[in-house]
């Protein structure tokens, strides 16, 4: 069975509370919930983090042995260098994801320090940018 984890940055566990303008009224976990029911057929995994070292720590634990992960790392996508570095050392794909399209928000958000890593990015689909991400390691 393969094996994916999905990895989000900080301020994504206000999801259903804050700005829902932009990212809409469901929590992650209800969202999770749904991801899981559609995609019985592999493990999908969660972790979710607003402190920097950790999001690095868990690429780092899972980076060798799962076969693909989804990292929204939020607003750590513009500033960390650090989570780029790690995702340049991982063996297991990543596939950088985001809610809202980040081109048409601030002009610091079109700046990524993971899209030279990744194997692709999927943004502005709101939370459904998540199940296109899986689908792309599965199809």
């Amino acid at each position: 069975m393969k094996q994916f984890i999905i990895i989000n940055g900080p301020n994504l566990n206000l999801l259903g509370k804050r700005e829902p303008e932009i990212y809409g009224n469901q929590t992650f976990e209800d969202y999770f919930k749904t991801l899981q029911l559609k995609f019985s057929d592999v493990k999908l995994e969660y972790f979710q983090s607003n402190i920097e070292g950790e999001l690095i720590d868990k690429l780092q634990e899972v980076g060798f042995n799962y076969d693909g992960i989804i990292l929204n790392a939020a607003a750590y996508t513009h500033t960390s260098v650090g989570i780029g570095d790690a995702i340049k050392a991982i063996d297991t794909p990543v596939i950088e994801v985001h809610i809202s399209n980040t081109f048409s928000r601030e002009e610091f958000r079109h700046q990524s320090y993971i899209s030279p890593n990744a194997k692709g990015v999927i943004l502005g689909f709101g939370l459904q940018s998540y199940e296109l991400a899986i689908e792309s390691f599965i199809r």
